[in-house]
């Protein structure tokens, strides 16, 4: 089974839509998503993911299903700086802090201790956990047990946000981590592969990352969302 995470377009994160560009984007998105042999396509409920969706919704003649967990995260909490940005909070764990990931808990960290960021976290990976089950795979520790036979290519469109949130959970690596070392723009394509092995144990592989070749003459490069939903 193939997984693609496609974030929104450019919005209007006041009124939670697209913005001119955002439209194009989606667009553009969905001329490029036209040949991956997508069977069924998901989406956060904000009106800025769902629009996006339906563009490819629409081009491939396939019903919009909501994943409500997927809505885009909040953030902040008592004494956290940044009002609890997460990006910005993790690139300053990694460049001024030179917080080590292999040896401490980030959960512990006064950047994230107290953060509402987490609980969402947390809530998210409960959540895409049962979906898998849905989809026949079934998490068990870092790894996958297949219990179907039959490959297919499914479209989730959400935020950066709750898209971490679950790149965090599926790879088994830091949320800090994820915001940092792992950033992707508008309407970016993100693939994990799932291998179908039926009764065995596998892992997600990442087949592609924050591919944005279709909007090379739309998008003016990564931007992270400032404040919280």
């Amino acid at each position: 089974m193939r997984i693609i995470f496609v974030r929104h377009g450019e919005p209007n994160y006041e009124k939670d839509c697209l913005t001119p560009t955002g439209q194009m984007q989606a667009e553009a998105a969905a001329e490029r998503l036209e040949r991956e042999g997508i069977s069924e396509i998901y989406s956060s409920p904000m009106g800025r993911a769902y629009q996006t969706a339906s563009a490819t919704a629409s081009r491939l003649n396939l019903p919009i299903q909501t994943l409500p967990f997927m809505h885009e995260i909040s953030w902040g909490g008592p004494g956290v700086p940044q009002d609890g940005h997460p990006w910005t909070l993790s690139d300053w764990m990694i460049t001024k802090d030179d917080f080590d990931f292999f040896r401490n808990d980030w959960r512990d960290h006064p950047y994230f201790r107290d953060n509402v960021a987490v609980r969402y976290l947390d809530e998210i990976s409960v959540k895409f956990d049962d979906f898998l089950i849905t989809q026949g795979y079934r998490h068990e520790g870092t790894r996958y047990l297949c219990q179907t036979d039959k490959p297919k290519t499914i479209a989730v469109f959400s935020h950066g946000g709750s898209g971490a949130c679950v790149l965090s959970h599926l790879l088994a690596l830091p949320f800090p981590y994820v915001c940092t070392v792992l950033p992707y723009e508008f309407t970016s394509v993100i693939t994990l592969e799932f291998p179908v092995q039926e009764g065995q144990y596998v892992h997600p592989r990442i087949e592609l990352f924050n591919d944005t070749a279709h909007t090379l003459d739309i998008s003016h490069g990564l931007k992270f969302q400032q404040t919280s939903d």
